[in-house]
């Protein structure tokens, strides 16, 4: 019997059964497609030996007018600016204490202290840093105290506990001094939304009178955009922070833009914040009304244009004010092509400018939509994308959803509790967005699932990342990870996150395919393999093949899966000159109905393409 050309469709699709997808791809991780072939991903490569702390969830990358390039990191614990492969630590300060304020009790034969100060404000987590502090007595001399350190506990509004890194002694008790001051950085929040339960937990009116109530409390999420080239950041739910990139990224903390010279009505909190990028206003969502404490999850406030600090609406500026109609919060927006785009938790919007007097103009364009969090979105190719909370989208224009292979198998595997820590990314060179998200039994993101735009697949996998970005300020696409770095992704083809050569291990495998009909035994003893190793910095690559036979569509795979005990085979690369030049023929021995091809690759220096094998096979019976 003539050989049996394996064509396979571009794109993996979860959506029927392994059976129903002949000649197409059902599982996959680590692997893209490119021109309808699948192909290993590429690799990454940490850009320093510098660390940060805390889970990075927001990233931002532009350049000052000196040409000194910034990436701006927001961490559930701190704001960091990275310049030179080195993290700046720029978390503003929230509150400083009166001196004298602060005053320190140790414990003889213990490093841990109890911190008093009056109204501090502080939560376990968070940092803070003393100054004017004198020797308690014995080891704890002004050079251990005049540091930052982290609160270990929340003890009351009054006091707290810290550890310092000596252990006291019996003379070590007092107040430290009495010009002892504590400057305390900003509230540090969680990394993972957490579960809380009790009174007032949960929304107002939720639950019966008197009774406790289940409710979630929300990860840490910064929102930073560029003023020119500084940086206007808040954490969301928080006050809007102002850096000056001329002062520099050393020693440079971020001061509230409500303390800049001339400052008018700046908003007291925002959900979320952004700079529109042409015409230079700032924008909060989610904000208080002038002149009110309250907050309106659907009011949406901007500045003067030119003016991060003036908030006042003038006859002689264009500072202004709207408010949403349709849904219950503002979740998100994005620069689009001369128009922001906005997110309720209902509908989609866009504002416009169109000059005084109603200087932004807005009309929904997206209704009865969602969106999964506030980092689901992505914006490629004068295209925006997203991830909502059952499905896929795209706005191009107009508002659709996206046809998804995949859908199923992504939202049924998804940790619904962590939605928030959803966040999407482009790798443009390779017209792609990847959205990732938190599987069933995980509380960090572990998971992934790509969309390339221009070819119109699906593929997926598993990898841990908590933010991403990809601009054409970078070389590559940069990620944020669980390491506390950060790391360019397609930069190599290995992973070297912790500065260790480590293989990435990828396969792909098929739907089922069948002889004719599907009626016939078949019995399958050959393969040419069709490989490209372009790319490879070893030697002699390897892939692995294998052929996985079932005698019908409702039976599990044979066991053994060979017929004489092969039913795999490695493909070797053994020259490239003039020509790749690798394994020409595979033995096997399977037998079946059906058989489902796997391709999969675990070695250091290895990357691949896979195009169209032949299989030589014969009818073996009706049995």
């Amino acid at each position: 019997m003539p050989l049996k050309k394996l064509n396979f469709k571009p794109g993996v699709n979860r959506e029927m059964t392994r059976y129903s997808n002949e000649a197409g791809w059902y599982e996959s991780d680590k692997v893209r497609f490119r021109q309808g072939l699948p192909e290993k991903i590429g690799g990454w490569t940490r850009i320093s030996s510098a660390f940060f702390r805390g889970i990075c969830r927001s990233l931002n990358s532009w350049i000052s007018n000196s040409g000194v390039k910034f990436i701006g990191l927001g961490t559930n614990l701190k704001f960091y600016v990275e310049s030179g492969g080195s993290y700046f630590d720029v978390t503003p300060i929230r509150r400083t204490s009166t001196a004298g304020a602060v005053t320190f009790a140790a414990t003889n034969g213990s490093t841990l202290v109890t911190v008093t100060d009056t109204d501090h404000g502080a939560i376990g987590n968070d940092f803070v840093t003393y100054s004017g502090a004198v020797s308690l007595g014995g080891a704890l001399t002004p050079a251990v105290l005049n540091a930052e350190f982290q609160v270990v506990s929340f003890i009351s509004d009054d006091s707290y506990t810290i550890n310092v890194p000596i252990i006291a002694n019996a003379s070590d008790t007092g107040n430290g001094g009495t010009a002892t001051t504590g400057a305390y950085q900003v509230n540090t929040g969680p990394a993972v939304v957490l579960p809380t339960n009790g009174w007032g937990a949960g929304a107002w009116g939720l639950g019966a009178w008197g009774q406790s109530v289940a409710s979630l409390q929300g990860i840490r999420l910064w929102n930073q955009s560029n003023f020119g080239e500084d940086l206007v950041y808040a954490p969301s739910g928080g006050p809007i922070y102002y850096w000056d990139a001329s002062l520099g990224a050393a020693n440079n903390r971020g001061i509230p833009v409500s303390t800049i010279a001339g400052a008018s009505d700046v908003p007291l909190e925002a959900n979320y914040i952004i700079t529109s990028d042409i015409f230079r206003f700032v924008f909060a969502f989610g904000t208080n009304l002038i002149g009110s404490t309250v907050v309106d999850k659907m009011f949406v406030r901007w500045s003067d244009q030119e003016d991060v600090a003036n908030w006042t609406p003038d006859a002689t500026n264009q500072a202004g004010s709207i408010r949403l109609s349709r849904g219950s919060e503002i979740v998100t927006a994005i620069q689009a092509r001369q128009e922001l785009l906005v997110w309720t938790d209902s509908a989609l919007y866009s504002f416009q400018y169109v000059g005084a007097p109603a200087v932004w103009a807005t009309q929904i364009v997206g209704n009865n939509t969602s969106i999964a969090s506030q980092n689901a979105r992505a914006f490629a190719n004068g295209m925006c994308f997203w991830m909502g909370k059952d499905g896929f989208y795209m706005y191009d224009g107009r508002t659709q959803t996206l046809r998804c292979d995949i859908r199923r198998y992504i939202f049924d595997n998804m940790n619904k509790e962590q939605v928030s820590q959803i966040f999407a990314g482009t790798v443009e060179a390779f017209s792609e967005v990847w959205f990732y998200y938190c599987s069933k039994l995980s509380t960090v993101v572990d998971s992934y699932v790509i969309y390339n735009y221009v070819e119109d697949v699906w593929s997926y996998g598993s990898l841990q990342r908590s933010a991403w970005l990809d601009s054409g300020l970078l070389d590559y696409p940069i990620a944020a990870t669980y390491s506390h770095n950060i790391v360019e992704h397609e930069n190599g083809i290995d992973d070297n996150e912790l500065n260790i050569t480590q293989p990435i291990p990828s396969f792909i495998q098929s739907g089922e395919f069948d002889l004719e009909d599907g009626d016939r035994v078949m019995f399958a003893w050959r393969c040419l393999p069709d490989v490209n190793f372009y790319g490879c910095t070893c030697t002699n690559p390897t892939v692995n093949m294998t052929f996985q036979p079932r005698y019908s569509s409702g039976s599990p795979y044979n066991d053994p899966l060979s017929v004489g005990g092969i039913s795999t085979g490695p493909v070797t690369r053994t020259t490239t000159i003039p020509v790749d030049v690798y394994t020409g023929q595979v033995d096997i021995r399977v037998r079946g109905r059906q058989m489902s091809l796997r391709l999969d690759s675990q070695d250091v220096g290895t990357t691949w393409q896979f195009g169209s094998p032949r299989l030589e096979i014969r009818p073996d019976g009706r049995r």
